[in-house]
């Protein structure tokens, strides 16, 4: 399996997380809420959980995004930051998009912080999701099961 991050000259944002274990087949994109330890060499639980939907969907190889960029395994620390986006994160979220066959949202809850979910979803072509919360936005893929299928949102 190919692995890649594109992470920040400073360390705190990455835009970006790639692995790729068929090129002939489509890519898939998970938009999440922020990344964490993730990295070129390390998978972390959320991109190992993603890497066995895309295998089972299909798919050749799995990309990561995420509302915001900073990262950090405390979600809360997103709120504390001043710039918990990250100053290119849009412009990978475009990129990332136009390179995937099917993008799923995945940030939970803490997607409407600064209603960065609305802005997102405003320039998302066809977004899909696995499982919806109560207050409807889309679940964390997480503790889910295999066995579900990509909805469009």
């Amino acid at each position: 399996m190919k692995k890649s991050a594109t992470i920040s000259a400073c360390g705190r944002y990455r835009y970006e997380l790639r692995r790729v274990w068929d090129e002939s087949k489509r890519f898939v994109l998970f938009v999440c809420l922020n990344p964490s330890t993730a990295d070129a060499d390390q998978d972390d639980n959320t991109s190992r959980v993603c890497i066995k939907y895309a295998e089972r969907w299909g798919y050749g190889g799995l990309l990561i995004g995420n509302l915001f960029a900073y990262r950090s395994v405390d979600k809360s620390v997103i709120k504390k930051v001043n710039d918990p986006i990250g100053p290119e994160n849009d412009e990978w979220l475009r990129k990332l998009q136009d390179e995937a066959s099917l993008i799923v949202c995945a940030w939970g809850d803490d997607g409407g912080y600064r209603m960065r979910d609305e802005s997102v979803l405003s320039f998302i072509k066809a977004p899909h999701y696995l499982v919806r919360l109560n207050s409807g936005r889309p679940g964390h893929p997480l503790y889910k099961s295999q066995d579900i299928k990509p909805s469009i949102l």
